[in-house]
């Protein structure tokens, strides 16, 4: 069963960043773990700042729906590889802006250092510091790119968030706020970056 307190978080959380253009028409998909074997996740093809709780639907812990007349986001298991690996995760957001989406592009990774938002992150106390947020190529078959990115986390990268090349951000929390906040202080650092490469390739 469904958490309606939760399930409104998420549905703030996607106009929200509808508004700042993180989720742009059906870009983007949002869960929160309800149990072990139970994941509620916005359903394919809905408006991300327009969800209702119709546009939520349950899934098992492997991706498939439980109303077999429903269909989740083709990117269900990066969710289920989530929970799985990582047993505090409860929520997951994936965002598709414009600076994720243009910086995943040229980089490999994506080094942020000595940003105040840092702090948010897991384990992080202060400014001083630096994570790296791993690229991975996109690919449709969405089994195999589960498969790279628990390989990846499993040896200790992705930590806090990863980028899908092209495609956008997948990062989590402990609560749908906190993975929320997470999103708002990554996309930031991002647009900070694209901005400062902007300036620095510029010329007079």
């Amino acid at each position: 069963m469904m958490d309606a307190s939760r399930s409104e978080s998420l549905i703030a959380a996607g106009r929200l960043f509808h508004q700042r253009g993180w989720v742009p028409a059906s870009g983007g998909n949002f869960s929160y773990k309800i149990s072990t074997d139970r994941i509620a996740i916005t359903a394919s093809g809905c408006h991300k700042g327009e969800l209702s709780a119709e546009n939520l639907m349950l899934v098992d812990s492997a991706g498939a729906a439980i109303d077999p007349a429903r269909r989740s986001s083709a990117e269900t298991l990066l969710h289920c590889q989530i929970y799985a690996r990582d047993p505090l995760a409860a929520a997951v957001f994936h965002t598709h802006s414009v600076a994720s989406t243009v910086l995943s592009r040229t980089r490999n990774s994506l080094r942020l250092a000595d940003f105040e938002l840092l702090k948010i992150l897991e384990g992080i106390e202060t400014h001083e510091a630096a994570v790296e947020i791993p690229v991975f190529e996109n690919d449709q078959d969405i089994r195999r790119l589960a498969a790279q990115v628990d390989a990846a986390m499993l040896n200790g990268q992705g930590r806090h968030g990863y980028l899908i090349r092209g495609h956008g951000l997948y990062v989590w929390g402990s609560s749908v706020e906190l993975a929320r906040y997470r999103i708002e202080a990554l996309e930031f650092m991002f647009q900070c970056e694209l901005e400062a490469a902007r300036v620095g390739g510029s010329s007079d």
